[in-house]
């Protein structure tokens, strides 16, 4: 096993204090590390929910014979940061995703990874961390929230926009506003809505790096702790048999995305994210396959903001 270059042998009786330090027993040394690369925070709404389906994915890891270790690192939630200066500060984080990732990894040599996001560059950076260290690894994302409801119709975090600029031409008063701003994000998940986020999930999923349905069952629902535990489990039979991201993470893959993509009517932000997880893959390719992709893919699925 790859961590046996920190766990094994007489030399490494140092390692083996501190990892026991942690709680960590003989036992628990002797089996696959698998990093559990959490970003919950308490500052992003798609990723409040995170510790819930990490514990679910350290239970599965457990159960199928691992020793999971969790760590965390940043996350930015799109619409807080833009409009003002903190713009600035939202792609840059995704390279300080990857990199830190990266690191933990080379540090503590696990065996495999599982990768806990859901949102705008949170993904695109776990995405490029695995394809550069070409780890076992599996994907967790986070979910869709649901929509809000306000007189009768359903609403997401766009309508906010729109009903700024309603209030500032007279069409709608300072609490309706109020009352709209209650109900557009009902709860934890990435905001209601075709955008980066769910449409960087939804990519996961045509890559091949998540379970069946990861990319689409809704942040609240039960089923998505049972897909984080399902994940915990497949994460050690990726391990086993030493399935990668360089063997799903193909030219082959990558249009399968771009095709996906157009036929959700998804983000253009998906060119930025993918052009670079192809870089980190070794994969070229150049933007002109986004243009004939997209010129040979049909917009077929009905979907706010472009349904």
């Amino acid at each position: 096993m790859r961590s046996s270059l920190v766990t094994s042998g007489v030399d490494r009786a140092p390692h083996r204090g501190l990892f026991k330090a942690l709680g960590l027993t003989d036992k628990d040394l002797s089996r696959p590390l698998i990093g559990v690369a959490n970003s919950w925070s308490e500052c992003v709404p798609g990723h409040i929910h995170l510790n819930r389906l990490a514990e679910a994915v350290k239970a599965g890891v457990r159960a199928a014979g691992g020793t999971p270790l969790e760590f965390n690192t940043i996350a930015i939630c799109d619409g807080i940061a833009m409009g003002h200066r903190g713009m600035h500060a939202s792609l840059p984080s995704r390279e300080l995703i990857a990199g830190s990732i990266e690191l933990m990894a080379e540090a503590y040599q696990f065996d495999g990874l599982v990768f806990l996001c859901s949102c705008d560059k949170i993904i695109p950076g776990m995405l490029m961390a695995a394809c550069r260290l070409d780890l076992p690894c599996i994907f967790v994302t986070g979910g869709p929230m649901l929509p809000g409801w306000f007189k009768g119709r359903r609403v997401g975090f766009n309508h906010l926009y729109e009903a700024v600029s309603q209030v500032k031409s007279g069409k709608m008063t300072v609490k309706e506003l109020m009352e709209l701003e209650a109900a557009a994000c009902p709860g934890a998940g990435s905001c209601a809505g075709m955008y980066t986020a769910n449409t960087m999930q939804c990519l996961v999923e045509a890559l091949g790096l998540t379970l069946p349905y990861g990319g689409t069952i809704p942040a609240v629902e039960a089923e998505r702790l049972r897909l984080a535990e399902q994940a915990g489990r497949k994460i050690l039979e990726l391990v086993r048999e030493q399935v990668t991201p360089s063997l799903l993470v193909t030219r082959e893959a990558l249009e399968d995305a771009v095709r996906v993509d157009m036929a959700l009517g998804g983000s253009t932000n998906t060119v930025l994210h993918l052009e670079a997880v192809a870089y980190e893959a070794g994969i070229d390719f150049p933007l002109e396959e986004f243009d004939r992709l997209g010129r040979e893919t049909p917009h077929l699925c009905d979907m706010n903001p472009s349904g």
